[in-house]
């Protein structure tokens, strides 16, 4: 934890000059490398921060973290020159920056009657003015860029906006705002469009949980990972409730919203929660006729005779190396076929029951149509005004309208330009406008300045190649956190199955088997060690395989296994995904000579109703596990759960409605009651399974050994009567009966209230009627905290899931 201090003292070796406070009248130099502000904690910096060869921003940052990682800028439009800029106190309130040549690059919008006295950086990362009597005049929290801090709101006032791209700090397209109508939004507004793209546009206000009765439009992100908003929607990070985790939520570049936390031994970012997962959600990310494609890799595509317009920036699009205009004849058009891929909105209309010929005349003959897209099969023809949020997806086909008269006319494959992640990375220099280049007549006192400065510059890039030499030497692995959603989507590929059968040794070690195949051990080329599963039962066509193997793919979370890849090669139909070391949670839980302490246990049950929340209500593909139970619960070195198993519903030939209990995907003593009443399947059938687990984790035993065997209905009944005497336990109050249900092994070490609450949560999970069991959101929530504003909203929770799955 020393190491990030230590590494600031080694580049800034006078930093104990810096001040606490900018008292009225005084100011912070941009060429002084101590003039900056730090908080009293020294967690949080605010002072000149580099951004180009010749470019500063006033910025606040985290000192803590190895990249100096920014959470606030004053002015990210208007960078100020590196020589003889400052940022000065006025006593009148204001707080002012200027450039080389004195004129106004930023102010704070303060009242001219106030007297200010001083300005200081607080704990949480917030600047403020504050008066004699230390009230704040200004502070920076009320304008955010595009980063929020615990304790700090967005409002109807404020909004969150994106950079336009990696390491850039001006301002790009995404926003992160309340809407008219009370509800958070993230939307594109581009220079040509704009639209909504989070939550779903598909889905009403209700359907995607919100609120619109509620005028206050506020919402805070508090210290433990939590976050609230007036329009009910909310959500937890994956390590919600750890104290003493630093967090920012931040409105990405690529237009996604995400929440980090920082690791303050290694000075690494890593993503406990983000809005979207799938990034061909995003609107605008590759600009006006670009594509995004997402498989195999992320990245950005101009259609066939079309091309990047700013080779440097993907936000600008692709433009036609043709001239279309509505005086050219049909002979003189033609239609561009692009496969698995459509163009989300901007349809002037919409047809039905059409041939593709008959969709095809009605865009040839508008001259306002630049293309279409049609479903094969139900005859659905749309024709797009404008071809935006273009994206591949193996549900659609488009037909781009070009000109036959193209000059260097390429193939009929899309022109590949570049990964999405190289846009807009230019460096930034500021120095060419005209005000930065007076003052040449001190042109040998600049000269020296810069011989000077240039040899600092030298010592302190030894020590920072120093520094980071040694947090990486031994974080490496951290490194892959820190890319997320970057890395884990470009891992994603498809296997042959030669490759995978050298891998796994002609398939020669197992780690296991189930009702879904059979698992083998595996080393990559690279080295990387996987498990590779052979699945069985699988009637799904190469495109519907292919098209679930993708959603299950770029599923992301820290509480369930990540796939890496697949094979579809013949009738061979196989997933590849992370090894994970300690195997599955009933082999230590049941039969393992190791001891599964009570600290590992409550993190069991935590992580795996994060992972089963994150699948039921974050994932944009809905998806139920079907099959909760410790078989398919693994363990990672540090006992961290991940989920394994999910998403195969889809994949595999089963009933998921019908009498037939011996057909249906699921495990006797795990079974929710529904599945023998001819129910429709919801995630409710996911809960009570998790329920069985939690009892499982408390006894240290199967519950089936608790309830009595035999066939489905008795279960049933034994499990109600086990619910009921547990129930009456709790009403009777007292703490002795726990230590009767405790696993005998733990030997009486374990945590009483922790217990006590995985059996209320359990009993809850266990409802006979599915509507009153709580969702797993409730359940989390339940866990992770005792108090009873929680408990209150998850009850909250509960009812409103009960109505929503009526």
């Amino acid at each position: 934890m020393l190491l990030p201090f230590l590494l600031l003292t080694f580049l800034y070796p006078s930093s104990s000059l810096a001040k606490s406070q900018l008292f009225k009248n005084s100011h912070l130099s941009v060429e002084d490398s101590t003039s900056f502000l730090i908080s009293e904690d020294k967690y949080f910096t605010a002072g000149f921060y580099k951004v180009g060869a010749n470019a500063y921003t006033f910025s606040i940052w985290l000192t803590n973290s190895v990249d100096k990682t920014v959470t606030w800028t004053a002015n990210r439009d208007n960078p100020v020159n590196g020589h003889r800029s400052r940022l000065t106190l006025h006593g009148d309130g204001a707080m002012v920056l200027t450039d080389v040549d004195g004129t106004v690059a930023w102010s704070t919008a303060t009242i001219a009657s106030a007297a200010a006295h001083y300005a200081s950086l607080l704990d949480n990362g917030n600047l403020v003015v504050k008066d004699l009597n230390g009230g704040i005049i200004w502070q920076s929290f009320d304008s955010p860029t595009d980063t929020l801090l615990p304790s700090q709101p967005i409002t109807k006032n404020t909004q969150l906006v994106s950079a336009i791209g990696r390491g850039s700090p001006s301002s790009g397209y995404f926003e992160f705002h309340f809407d008219d109508r009370n509800v958070l939004r993230l939307k594109y507004n581009g220079p040509e469009v704009s639209s909504v793209y989070w939550p779903d546009p598909d889905k009403t206000v209700w359907e995607n949980r919100r609120t619109i009765y509620n005028s206050s439009r506020y919402a805070v992100l508090d210290s433990k990972g939590r976050f609230y908003s007036s329009d009910h929607f909310k959500f937890l990070a994956a390590d919600a409730g750890k104290a003493g985790i630093i967090r920012r939520l931040t409105l990405d570049y690529d237009g996604n919203l995400r929440l980090y936390s920082l690791d303050n031994t290694t000075g690494l970012w890593s993503i406990t929660w983000q809005a979207l997962l799938e990034a061909f959600q995003i609107h605008g990310l590759c600009g006006k006729n670009g594509i995004f494609s997402s498989y195999p890799r992320l990245e950005c595509l101009c259609p066939p005779d079309f091309e990047m317009t700013d080779p440097r920036n993907w936000n600008s699009g692709c433009k036609p190396k043709f001239n279309l205009n509505c005086s050219m004849k049909p002979e003189e058009i033609e239609f561009k076929y692009l496969p698995y891929t459509d163009f989300w909105g901007f349809d002037f209309n919409a047809f039905d029951l059409l041939s593709l010929d008959e969709c095809k005349n009605k865009c040839m003959k508008d001259c306002n149509c630049q293309g279409f897209s049609y479903k094969v099969g139900i005859g659905l023809c749309y024709p797009k005004s404008i071809l935006y949020n273009g994206r591949t997806t193996p549900y659609s086909d488009i037909y781009i309208k070009v000109s036959k008269y193209v000059t260097n006319i390429n193939s009929s494959k899309l022109q590949q330009l570049g990964t999405i992640c190289n846009a807009t990375e230019g460096a930034l220099t500021v120095g060419s406008s005209p005000k930065m280049l007076k003052g040449s007549s001190k042109k040998m006192i600049w000269i020296n300045l810069y011989s000077f400065l240039t040899a600092i510059s030298v010592v302190e890039g030894l020590f920072i190649a120093i520094g980071w030499w040694f947090v990486y030497i031994k974080e490496d692995d951290h490194v892959l956190m820190v890319e997320g959603y970057k890395v884990i989507s470009n891992q994603f590929k498809r296997f042959s199955y030669r490759e995978l059968k050298s891998a796994t040794r002609n398939f020669k070690e197992e780690l296991g088997r189930g009702g879904s195949g059979v698992v083998y051990k595996g080393v990559l080329e690279n080295g990387m060690v996987v498990a590779v599963k052979k699945l069985e039962d699988v009637s799904h066509g190469e495109q519907e395989f292919w098209g679930e193997v993708s959603v299950i793919g770029r599923i992301n979370h820290m509480n369930l296994v990540r796939t890496c890849g697949f094979c579809l090669e013949d009738s061979h139909r196989l997933l590849v995904s992370e090894f994970v070391e300690n195997g599955s949670l009933d082999k230590i839980l049941f039969y393992g000579n190791k001891l599964l302490g009570w600290k590992e246990r409550f993190q069991v049950a935590i992580g795996v109703a994060r992972g089963l929340a994150y699948l039921h209500h974050e994932c944009l593909e809905w998806v139920i596990h079907c099959d909760v139970k410790p078989e398919n619960v693994l363990l990672d070195c540090n006992y961290e759960p991940k989920i394994a198993d999910f998403g195969l519903a889809k994949l595999l030939n089963r009933e998921v409605i019908g009498s037939n209990v011996s057909r249906i995907r699921g495990t006797r003593g795990y079974i929710a009651p529904e599945w023998a009443s001819n129910l429709p399947i919801t995630g409710k059938i996911d809960v009570y399974s998790y329920g069985v687990v939690l009892l499982e984790l408390v006894s240290g035993s199967r519950v089936s050994d608790l309830v009595m065997k035999g066939v489905t209905e008795m279960e049933i009944r034994a499990m109600k009567r086990l619910c009921l005497m547990l129930r009456e336990s709790l009403k009777m109050g007292g703490e002795s009966w726990i230590g009767n249900l405790m696993d005998s092994r733990l030997k009486g070490d374990f945590d009483c209230k922790q217990a006590m609450r995985m059996v209320k949560v359990a009993i809850s999970c266990l409802e006979e009627e599915r509507n009153r069991r709580p969702n797993m959101e409730a359940v989390v929530q339940m866990l992770v905290s005792g108090d009873e504003e929680f408990y209150s909203d998850a009850a909250e929770s509960i009812q409103f899931s009960s109505l929503s799955t009526q």
